[in-house]
């Protein structure tokens, strides 16, 4: 049985089998590692529903005008969007690859926005033609880039004006976009997002439905939704009489995970009763209709059902614990034993997957397998060093599934000439 301690840290179906391997969806990790080779990204279909379904019931049970959008930037796949499709999300897509992967995994298009601040004009023409439900207009070069393109394709697209509340939600710098001086949105403290917003409603070719605004990733308090959704929310209303109809509002996602025992992240209902209580109470303040509220949870859906399996190769023992880390976070490691042959590589110094982990002593060949890296792992993995990408597997209900196949050297030469 997994140790209770690390149950939130690991998917749902996570346990140990009489032979003290971890299972994730009852298959022995071990033999996963065997039949696909490491390092594998193991994704858990249990936990990726529960999740759906946790953010769907959460925000619908007080707020039922929610829609719940997936941001395809943590992790995407036409089989993924396929279970979200069945689970009723829609997809937030931030380039014109991953309008393609909506579109290759049937995602109905009307639950597809658009994002992105540096949208090129093909990606744009490529959104409208298509029929996409949602372009998040981020600058004046795309408000006027997309009026002038509506007008060649003879249509008349939706859209949401992404704001900079200048709210900082206390993450990783790197990962902060609500500030003041961050790259994303118009600012309001400066007075962009209101010229931007008027610019919009004069747009012949652009139908303005609503405002978004995104503070970061991974935020763990709660405090500066109710600030942000405040101050966007009176924002909005001082520009009532100029012609904003504010009939969707989205404050982002952000929400965050367990990457170590001792995190405690807020749950899907800790983010909607916030959320959804303060868009209401000013609402009613300000004498506001309630608009569609969007939401767009990514790593917080994908991250808990992801594990990554390693085998151990060369070992080197420079001191008593061995350091890794991912994007700033720790991670708790699970120890896997077995014997299976070949080592794998870390490249750079600064190449860690950990720190302050203590495991047991590994011995080369030995499995080990890292929790809560669902998210990014796979969107943002490389061929530094011409490595080929590691494979995905679905696991449920004792069956693992390929969904994406490890690259091969030919893969990686396939756009050389």
């Amino acid at each position: 049985m997994l140790h209770q301690h690390l149950s939130h840290v690991f998917p749902d179906t996570a346990d140990t089998d009489d032979a003290g391997h971890l299972t994730l969806g009852g298959c022995d990790t071990v033999q996963l590692a065997e039949q696909y080779g490491t390092p594998l990204y193991v994704l858990d279909e249990a936990t990726l529903r529960n999740r759906c379904r946790q953010f769907s019931s959460a925000f619908a049970g007080s707020y039922p005008n929610t829609g719940v959008v997936y941001a395809s930037k943590a992790g995407i796949n036409p089989a993924l969007v396929r279970i979200f499709t069945e689970e009723g999300l829609g997809l937030d897509v931030v380039s014109g690859g991953e309008l393609a992967m909506a579109v290759s995994g049937e995602m109905p298009l009307d639950r597809v926005y658009f994002h992105g601040s540096n949208k090129s004009a093909s990606e744009l023409e490529e959104a409208v033609s298509a029929g996409i439900g949602r372009i998040v207009v981020d600058n004046f070069h795309e408000l006027d880039l997309l009026e002038q393109i509506c007008a060649n394709e003879g249509k008349r697209q939706d859209i949401l004006v992404r704001v900079c509340p200048g709210i900082d939600p206390h993450t990783h710098a790197y990962t902060t976009t609500g500030i003041i001086d961050s790259k994303f949105g118009f600012s309001i403290p400066t007075g962009d997002a209101e010229r931007a917003i008027l610019c919009a409603i004069a747009a012949p070719r652009l139908n303005l439905l609503g405002l978004h605004f995104h503070l970061g990733s991974p935020i763990f308090e709660l405090g500066p939704y109710t600030q942000a959704i405040d101050l966007v929310l009176r924002f909005a209303a001082g520009l009532r009489e100029k012609g904003l109809n504010l009939q969707v509002f989205s404050p982002g996602g952000g929400f965050a995970i367990a990457y170590t025992r001792k995190d405690k992240p807020p749950s899907a209902r800790d983010y909607a009763d916030v959320i959804v209580s303060a868009l209401t109470a000013t609402c009613e303040e300000l004498h506001m209709e309630l608009p569609r509220l969007v939401v767009e949870p990514g790593r917080s859906i994908i991250g808990p059902a992801g594990v990554t399996l390693y085998r151990v190769g060369a070992i080197k023992t420079i001191s008593r614990r061995p350091h890794v880390r991912q994007r700033g976070r720790r991670h708790k490691r699970q120890h896997s034993s077995g014997s299976l042959p070949g080592p794998g590589k870390c490249c750079e110094s600064g190449d860690v997957l950990a720190s302050g982990v203590e495991l047991p002593a590994p011995v080369a060949g030995d499995v080990i397998a890292v929790p809560a890296t669902g998210a990014y792992s796979s969107s943002m993995a490389s061929n530094y060093n011409l490595n080929p990408r590691p494979p995905i597997v679905l696991v449920n209900e004792r069956k693992s599934r390929l969904i994406r196949r490890r690259e091969s050297y030919a893969d990686m030469m396939l756009c050389d000439l």
